[in-house]
C-alpha cells in the first residue's frame, strides 16, 4: 500500500506540473503562430500546416482553404508551414520554387516581397508581446494596483542604504535621474543594480537632497535558480497615507500593461549585459523542466490569476527570444531579408543553408544547456527535501 501511495502521490505531482505548463506553452505557442498565420493569410500566402507540436499528428482537420490545423505529439512548440516551405521553420526549397506554377508563386511566401515576407516573421514575436500587454492591462484594470509610497519607514544596520545616509521618513524621488512613484519601482531599479552606483534624490523634512548609494550584491535562490539582486537595506513605511489602491481606466491600463511588458524586456536585456561580462550567473537559463516546474509551483500557490501572469512572463520572453538575429529563428530570417533589402537580392542558397544549420547548432546548444541547468536545479531541490 505505502508503494501506491507514493507511486501515486508522484504521478499527481507529475500531473499538477504537466498540466499548468501544458497550458501556458500552448497559449503562448498558438498566439505567436497565429500571428505569422493572420498576417501570411492577409499578405495573401498559403498555408499548408498549423501545428501546436512537433513530431506525428495527434488529432486535426483541415479547413476551406486547405490548411492542415493539427495537434502534434511533441508539445514543445509550434509551426505554421507556408506554400513553398520545405519544413515549418520556413526554409526554401530551390528545386521547388523553380517548378512553379504562375497560380503556385501567387501564393508562395517565397514568391512575397522582402517587406511581406518580413511582416510576416515579425507578426509572431509583436503577437506575444501584444498578449503581454493585454494581460498585464486586463490585470491592471480589473484589479487595480497597490501603491506603496517610496517612503523609508526602517534602515538595516550596516546596509548600503546606512552607508549612504539614508534616515526613516525619506521620500524617494527618483533614481539616477528616473522618477520613482512607489516603493516597486524603487525595488526593480535596486535589484538590477548590484554594486552599480545610484544617484538617489530624496525628500526630508521638505528639503529636497541626493545621495549615492552602491546596493550590496546578494544571491537569493528564486525558481528559476540563483539570482545575484542588489540590495539596500530599507524597509517600506505602511502608514495610511502610504498605501493605497489604485483603479485605472482602460487606456491607462493599457499604458501599463505596455509598461510593465517593456519592464520584462528590459531586465532581460539586463541580465544578458551582466551575463557577459560576468555579473550574473548562467544558471538562470531554463528550459521545459524548470518552465514545467514553476507552472505547477504558480498554479498552486497562485491559482489561475498567477498562471495568466505566468503566461504573459513567458510570451514577452518567448517573443524576445524569437527576434534574436540567430539563423532558424525569426530573427534571423529578419536579418536574412535585411541583407537581401540592402543587396537588391537574397543570400546564395548556399549561404543560407549555412546560415540555418548554424542557428540549429545555436540553438540545440542552448536547448542542452538550458536543460542541463533544469536537471541540475531539479536534483538540487530533490536533495534539499530530503535534508
Amino acid at each position: 500500500m505505502e508503494l501506491f501511495g507514493v507511486v501515486g502521490g508522484a504521478a499527481g505531482s507529475l500531473l499538477g506540473y504537466l498540466i499548468p505548463f501544458l497550458i501556458v506553452l500552448t497559449v503562448v505557442v498558438f498566439i505567436h503562430e497565429l500571428g505569422h498565420f493572420l498576417v501570411g493569410r492577409w499578405c495573401g500566402v498559403g498555408v499548408n500546416a498549423f501545428s501546436i507540436g512537433f513530431g506525428p499528428e495527434l488529432v486535426g482537420f483541415t479547413d476551406r482553404h486547405g490548411t492542415r490545423w493539427k495537434l502534434s505529439a511533441i508539445p514543445l512548440g509550434g509551426y505554421v508551414k507556408f506554400a513553398g516551405d520545405v519544413n515549418g521553420a520556413s526554409v526554401p526549397d530551390a528545386a521547388s520554387l523553380a517548378q512553379m506554377s504562375p497560380a503556385e508563386r501567387a501564393v508562395s511566401f517565397h514568391h512575397k516581397t522582402v517587406l511581406q515576407r518580413a511582416l510576416v516573421v515579425a507578426a509572431g514575436p509583436i503577437a506575444n508581446f501584444l498578449l503581454a500587454i493585454a494581460i498585464f492591462a486586463g490585470i491592471t484594470y480589473v484589479n487595480g494596483r497597490q501603491i506603496l509610497a517610496p517612503r523609508v519607514d526602517v534602515v538595516q544596520v550596516g546596509s548600503a542604504a546606512e552607508r549612504a545616509g539614508f534616515k526613516p521618513g525619506d521620500l524617494v524621488l527618483a533614481i539616477n535621474g528616473r522618477s520613482i512613484s512607489s516603493f516597486t519601482d524603487m525595488q526593480r531599479i535596486v535589484s538590477a543594480s548590484a554594486d552599480d552606483e545610484l544617484s538617489i534624490a530624496i525628500d526630508r523634512d521638505g528639503r529636497e537632497m541626493t545621495l549615492t548609494a552602491v546596493p550590496d550584491l546578494k544571491e537569493t535562490e528564486t525558481p528559476f535558480g540563483k539570482q545575484r539582486i542588489g540590495l539596500l537595506g530599507l524597509q517600506a513605511s505602511r502608514g495610511p497615507d502610504d498605501l493605497k489602491l489604485v483603479k485605472y481606466g482602460l487606456f491607462d491600463s493599457i499604458r501599463l500593461g505596455a509598461m510593465e511588458t517593456w519592464y520584462v524586456v528590459e531586465r532581460t536585456f539586463t541580465y544578458i549585459g551582466r551575463l557577459v561580462v560576468g555579473r550574473e550567473s548562467a544558471d538562470q537559463l531554463s528550459g521545459p523542466i524548470r518552465i514545467a516546474q514553476v507552472s505547477g509551483q504558480v498554479a498552486t500557490l497562485g491559482g489561475t490569476a498567477g498562471l495568466v501572469s505566468l503566461v504573459a512572463v513567458l510570451s514577452v520572453s518567448i517573443g524576445l527570444i524569437n527576434l534574436f538575429p540567430i539563423p532558424l529563428l525569426d530573427g534571423g530570417h529578419l536579418l536574412f531579408y535585411g541583407i537581401e533589402a540592402l543587396r537588391g537580392r537574397p543570400l546564395s542558397d548556399r549561404a543560407q543553408e549555412i546560415g540555418f544549420r548554424i542557428g540549429l547548432a545555436i540553438v540545440v546548444m542552448l536547448m542542452l544547456f538550458a536543460t542541463w541547468n533544469d536537471i541540475v536545479h531539479l536534483g538540487a531541490s530533490f536533495a534539499a527535501r530530503g535534508t
